[in-house]
């Protein structure tokens, strides 16, 4: 796989300045491709389409669009990638956020195969993306699923078999305990899936890489500016506080960051919080002897913890939740110890950033597509899996703006419920939930 010929030693003195230029203090921050200033939005505009977020959703929808000659405006809030998309573990995994066999029972195989498919589609969307357009995103290979408990080895080595036996995907196989310790450098977990076929990359820099291909198609993104209101017009007005664009249709891409904007996509989801830690550059030896071929790493915990190797050696650790609009005080202190748990050994590393983001989740994990009206289509909900998911998305939006709707319609179908008490009273339940599966994880 291709990796990054960006100069990682010398980008870290750069970090402070992208902060203040808009984005979280973070490593990607730190190492992210220069930034481009863009403008924000000024007086009232037309466009053929506007698109609301610029995180994956919207800047893979706007591509998809402006390659197909369509007059696309994007409207971001903060920066390009500034929120989930920016921030997460990087994991391009194939499949859904829940294994093929849930989605056979809850679905019926038909469509368990169509969302197989789609998967597969998305992280070849990713790597397909990356090349034409010579993304530097320390793209490479690999994903390991370790059993946090004896109980998950079973499953993992029947997913294993159930994959290659029912969907002819031959790129995953069991490993054992002993040979699972070897490649994580660590005695803690019960058996390992790894997949091959599976990805993982910068993704703040994919993000920008994705905007930059979007504006050389054509596409005008405006950032620092944050939708206050649309209508269901046909054309649809969209206000900013300085400024409106009159659309013939409208793509609503916030997932998380949703807000008030819209009341009945906002009952189907859960925002919450993960957190991320990375570490000091470690030499190639201590980092072998964390991850011994450079994957991507996730366990099976509900509240799962996540971690890979960046493109100059950090440990990147992602570990822990909360679901209320504010992040912990101390957010090293609060990833580290879930880090520590799996590598004493880092006991003495220095921890050189640490940041959170907000993600949203669906009460049955599976993405919420669809639409508010005829011209009004949106996007969200991945629950984890953004980084295919929400660029795939991308790619079906176009798709059903087009005039062909079938594969988007696939994904709208998908049931998703809404919260119990709905946008208000979604919390409390969440809360409790998410409690009682922390309590079963450590049990």
């Amino acid at each position: 796989m291709t990796g990054s010929v960006n100069n990682m030693a010398n980008t870290t003195e750069n970090n402070n300045s992208n902060a203040a230029k808009g984005y979280v203090e973070s490593y990607y921050s730190a190492t992210a491709a220069p930034l481009r200033h863009r403008p924000r939005l000024e007086g009232d505009i037309e466009a053929d389409v506007c698109i609301v977020g610029g995180g994956y959703t919207g800047v893979s929808t706007a591509l998809h669009l402006a390659e197909r000659g369509y007059k696309v405006v994007l409207l971001e809030a903060e920066r390009i990638g500034w929120g989930a998309s920016g921030r997460n573990g990087g994991h391009v995994g194939v499949g859904q956020r829940k294994e093929q066999h849930e989605l056979e029972t809850r679905l019926g195989n038909p469509t368990a195969r169509l969302l197989w498919e789609f998967g597969l589609e998305a992280v070849e969307l990713v790597r397909d993306l990356i090349v034409r357009h010579d993304i530097h995103c320390d793209l490479k290979q690999g994903i390991l699923h370790v059993a946090a408990k004896p109980a998950d080895a079973a499953g993992l080595r029947a997913y294993c078999e159930h994959l290659r036996f029912r969907y002819d995907y031959e790129q995953v196989r069991f490993t054992d305990k002993e040979e699972t310790g070897r490649m994580v450098g660590s005695e803690k977990f019960h058996a390992g899936q790894l997949d091959t076929g599976s990805l993982h990359l910068h993704p703040l820099n994919f993000a920008l890489g994705l905007a930059q291909a979007a504006e050389i198609a054509g596409a005008r993104l405006y950032e620092h500016s944050r939708v206050c209101s649309f209508d269901r017009e046909e054309p649809v007005t969209v206000r900013t506080a300085s400024g409106s664009v009159k659309a013939r249709y409208l793509v609503l891409g916030c997932n998380g960051y949703l807000g008030k904007l819209d009341s009945s996509m906002a009952a189907k989801f859960m925002p919450i919080n993960n957190f991320v830690l990375a570490t000091e550059p470690l030499s190639d030896s201590q980092a072998r002897a964390l991850i011994r071929d450079d994957v991507a790493v996730q366990d099976t915990l509900f509240v799962i913890n996540y971690w890979k190797l960046s493109g100059d050696n950090r440990l990147l650790f992602g570990g822990g939740e909360n679901y209320t609009p504010r992040f912990p005080s101390d957010i090293r202190a609060f990833v580290r110890k879930y880090m520590l748990r799996i590598y004493p050994q880092l006991e003495q590393t220095r921890i050189d950033y640490a940041w959170g983001g907000t993600l949203s989740v669906t009460m049955n994990r599976l993405p919420s597509f669809g639409r508010l009206a005829d011209n009004i289509f949106y996007a969200q909900g991945y629950s984890g899996h953004g980084v295919p998911t929400a660029t795939m998305a991308g790619k079906l939006l176009a798709e059903v703006i087009s005039g062909t709707a079938e594969r988007f319609d696939v994904m709208a179908s998908l049931p998703i419920p809404k919260f119990p008490g709905g946008r208000w009273l979604r919390w409390p339940g969440l809360v409790l939930g998410m409690l009682y599966y922390s309590l079963k994880d450590k049990l």
